[in-house]
């Protein structure tokens, strides 16, 4: 890592990563409300500002080196605040560059196909940032939850056989490991969300009319399901966190916070990936400096002939000359 922002940052996100081959409980190892040691919002909110500064600096990188592309997998149980995430982390990020994937029921036609061929069509392209809402973990979480979604993908042999899972992990991990070895960073953020902290949210929609469209009678059926999650959540959070592709568990009861250790987590991926501007060949500054010629000589007369280049050296005028009246007011001062 060679941004001297690195370190603060790998410190503020540390007690969120699931050691890959550790054990953890969902439960009783992350709380839902931790307050990641920022108390205010106020500061939450100036930190999150420098965290999409952060992200817009290395993304402009990401797209211009087009070595390396990033995947971002966002899961959350109803109301954990996924959309929010996407719209606040990545707001300061180029639109062309950054691509939204959500994933919803699969289609008669995804269902003809392995179970991570619609996810594999998604994938970012590199210089690209790809953000899966909901990720192919689904197929290891709600199609645990609810079995009749594992007969509908018409697998040979029993379906409720419980080997489908362990071997699902291991897929899915090998999978990850072929993406990252072939250039693609894997980036997983589970925003963790407590069982009052949804009950309000949703009684929310309910009361603000602007938000009624966001409430389905479905998703408090599916809170009856909330144990079963829980323990699915953590499987795969013991299985699938890997060193090439590790989890981190986000507090997300305050929305704030969640938003913020979102943009460290991903800040901190690509600060490790450390993009460059690609370096411009002999003939290529050749190509350039010809071509610079060219337009100054189309320059009006009396304006300058490089505009770029006089305010450059207007501005360091301004500076200098700042700079000096400074050293003679002291020096007055002192005499």
């Amino acid at each position: 890592m060679t941004d001297v922002r690195a370190g603060r940052i790998e410190s503020f996100i540390k007690p969120l990563r699931v050691v890959p081959g550790g054990q953890v409980n969902l439960a009783e190892d992350f709380a839902p409300g931790h307050g990641v040691g920022v108390a205010k919002k106020a500061d939450g909110v100036e930190l999150l500002q420098l965290g999409i500064e952060l992200l817009d600096e290395y993304q402009r990188r990401l797209a211009a080196e087009q070595t390396r592309g990033v995947l971002v997998c966002l899961q959350a149980l109803d109301a954990g605040g996924k959309d929010g995430t996407i719209r606040h982390v990545m707001s300061g990020m180029s639109p062309q560059g950054v691509r939204v994937a959500n994933f919803k029921v699969p289609s008669a036609e995804e269902l003809d196909h392995d179970y991570l061929w619609r996810y594999a069509r998604r994938l970012p392209r590199r210089g690209e940032i790809v953000i899966f809402n909901r990720s192919h973990y689904e197929e290891v979480l709600v199609v645990r939850v609810h079995p009749e979604n594992l007969a509908r993908q018409r697998l040979p042999g029993p379906a409720e056989d419980s080997g489908v899972w362990k071997r699902r992990y291991r897929e899915i991990n090998a999978w990850e490991r072929y993406l990252s070895d072939n250039g693609f960073t894997i980036v997983k953020l589970f925003l963790n969300l407590s069982k009052e902290e949804q009950r309000t949210r949703f009684l929310r929609r309910i009361d603000v009319p602007e938000r009624n469209w966001k409430f389905s009678a479905a998703d408090v059926r599916e809170r009856a399901y909330w144990d079963d999650y829980q323990r699915a959540f953590s499987h795969m959070l013991n299985a699938t966190s890997t060193r090439w592709a590790p989890w981190y568990v986000v507090p997300a009861d305050h929305k704030w916070r969640a938003r913020l250790c979102a943009a460290a987590v991903l800040a901190h991926a690509l600060i490790d990936i450390d993009p460059r501007y690609p370096q411009t060949s002999a003939p290529a500054r050749r190509d350039l400096a010809k071509a610079k010629k060219d337009l100054e000589k189309e320059a009006p007369r009396g304006a300058p002939a490089d505009p770029y280049e006089a305010s450059l050296a207007d501005r360091n005028r301004k500076r200098t000359k700042k700079g000096g009246q400074g050293k003679r007011k002291q020096g007055s001062v002192q005499s």
